[in-house]
């Protein structure tokens, strides 16, 4: 998962490119990056740090243009800790193409073959993204044939790369001397949205990136779709995929996103407040409401669907957890010994909410388990009588493969346990989990033209119907930060999109 922007200005666009990344930091933390061009000339900048870290003063007057990309990264694959695998990732050839990605390619193994042996291209990281990178370069140099570039040039570009690469993509390329290209996987999974400000285009992974830097919304690029904006503004469009369908994934509305987004047509703060709506009548089947004196949401995405909630139960809604927003991130902490105790670090329990009463916490999701175990064990040492856990999220069941790092099936703490086996080790009274089925309809009724979501994590079923057990093996190896002793780079260690 990472946060992506492209821009065709009229004007320098560094400042542009910095504030759109600071509002998609939520999106990764791991590393930030931003190339713009002036002549034909690429100036990049890209380090690993939060994006306020990684660009000083110096650094953003040595981006000058009028066009650029920028990313923040959270790792999936490759190496989390090589400042070689920032992006955008670079190719002098064709034209020059610098490229941001967000996603993660299913079939990048054996892409890397297939470049080497016979497109004869150099791969120099374990990055998915240099793949598409270079499986793009290539398209663009075949369908151009050394002619001067048209957009239906790279319209039949990006149609070859769709049949080539399998998995999830949201793509922006600068191509030198032409403009910004920017392409989504036939299904749709990762987000991409695009708006104007005054014959300005800017692309971005949420809509909240238009938003908060003055740009207009106008509408996302659909799934298969290129885009092209040349460098004096003008906005070519094509489908390029044979049988595209939206399916984007659920997850992103559970959680990765921020709640003032809107994604695919779909408000993100109101599919919470669905998911919560939908989750009441679970927890009414489990415990009856007058057993519960309180609900309390574990910050931060979990608070609409528990404000819901506790409205339409009739019960008291009261923050009993406060976040402190300057200790170090949970992610930066090696091991499970320390993450444990980053969590005690990073929340604190308000004693006079819990105290003698039944309170019922609600979360966006449970993973591993590990972090809900230590937030109801902190529920209990603050004097609550009794401790019910809510999920708005289903069971996390299996590895996802498409750019969100699930772990593996092992570290799944509801991998072929029951719901029973799972309270036990989480340690609450009762345990409510959202259903598969409850989800898909409580968001899904948001927008009709989605015809299914990525929902793999909780259902097992993976869209692009090419997933099988030696390819998830495969993409297990390479998922980054699974060692004891690596630093700690799962979903759970994501700071919530309200930070």
């Amino acid at each position: 998962m990472c946060g992506i922007v492209g821009v065709v200005s009229h004007s320098p666009v560094n400042q542009l490119i910095y504030d759109a990344l600071l509002l998609l930091q939520h999106r990764g933390q791991d590393a930030a990056g931003i190339v713009t061009q002036q002549e034909r000339k690429f100036f990049m900048h890209k380090a690993k740090g939060m994006v306020r870290d990684v660009f000083r003063t110096r650094n953003m007057r040595s981006l000058p243009g009028n066009c650029g990309l920028g990313q923040v990264r959270y790792p999936t694959a490759g190496n989390a800790f090589s400042e070689e695998e920032a992006q955008p990732f670079y190719v002098n050839a064709p034209f020059g193409i610098v490229l941001v990605h967000n996603g993660n390619l299913t079939n990048a193994h054996a892409l890397k073959a297939e470049l080497f042996n016979t497109d004869h291209r150099h791969i120099n990281t374990e990055s998915d993204s240099e793949v598409l990178l270079n499986v793009l370069a290539h398209e663009i140099e075949r369908t151009t044939r050394g002619l001067p570039l048209q957009p239906h040039d790279l319209f039949a570009a990006v149609r070859n790369v769709h049949r080539r690469v399998r998995g999830s993509y949201a793509v922006i390329a600068l191509i030198a001397g032409h403009g910004v290209l920017a392409f989504r996987d036939p299904f749709g999974i990762r987000p991409l949205c695009m708006g104007s400000n005054e014959g300005s285009t800017l692309l971005a992974s949420e809509s909240v990136a238009l938003e908060g830097t003055g740009y207009r919304f106008e509408r996302n690029v659909d799934p298969g779709e290129a885009v092209f904006i040349d460098l004096n503004g003008k906005v070519h469009a094509q489908q390029c995929a044979d049988h595209p369908r939206l399916n984007p994934c659920i997850f992103e509305f559970v959680y990765l996103a921020r709640p003032d987004s809107v994604m695919d047509n779909i408000s993100v703060y109101q599919a919470r407040l669905n998911l919560g709506e939908s989750l009441a009548k679970r927890v009414i089947s489990t415990v009856p409401p007058n057993e519960i004196d309180v609900v309390i949401p574990i910050p931060e995405s979990s608070r609409p669907s528990a404000a819901q909630l506790a409205q339409l139960l009739g019960l008291p809604y009261r923050e009993g957890f406060v976040k402190n927003r300057y200790v170090g991130r949970t992610f930066i902490m090696p091991g499970q010994s320390v993450r444990k105790k980053s969590v005690r670090q990073k929340l604190n329990a308000i004693a006079s909410e819990f105290k003698g009463r039944n309170v019922l916490l609600v979360d966006d999701s449970i993973v591993r388990g590990t972090t809900s175990k230590e937030i109801v064990q902190m529920a209990r040492d603050a004097g609550a009588r009794k401790v019910y856990l809510a999920s708005a999220a289903p069971p996390v069941r299996y590895p996802n493969v498409y750019g969100i790092d699930m772990p593996t099936s092992s570290e799944l703490v509801a991998h072929d346990r029951t719901v029973e086996e799972i309270r036990q080790i989480i340690g609450c009274d009762a345990l409510i989990y959202q259903d598969v089925e409850g989800m898909k309809k409580a968001i899904g009724s948001l927008n009709a033209r989605i015809t299914g979501f990525d929902a793999s994590c909780f259902d097992g079923i993976y869209v692009t119907g090419d997933i099988t057990s030696d390819d998830i093996s495969r993409l297990n190896a390479s998922r980054v930060g699974g060692e004891e002793n690596q630093e700690d780079t799962s979903r759970l260690a994501l700071p919530n999109p309200g930070e």
